[in-house]
């Protein structure tokens, strides 16, 4: 009987707790996605190869988190 009256409020924190777990996913991507646009773009130089490189790698492995 109880289980019947807590459904809704169970119904309600598994939606909210998706939509907040998609979310984390995305902002990951467009974090990641940016990481990799700004080393490629550091990568240009020799010197912004430094930074650039792990900014790329480090972006990528966002990405892939967020996607998979």
């Amino acid at each position: 009987m109880a289980n019947m009256l807590l459904w809704p409020f169970k119904l309600i924190w598994h939606l909210l707790a998706t939509i907040l777990n998609l979310t984390g996913r995305l902002v990951a991507i467009l974090i990641g996605l940016m990481l990799v646009l700004v080393g490629v773009s550091l990568s240009a130089t020799i010197v912004g190869a430094i930074v650039g490189i792990p900014m790329i790698v480090f972006g990528a492995a966002l990405i892939l988190r967020g996607l998979f």
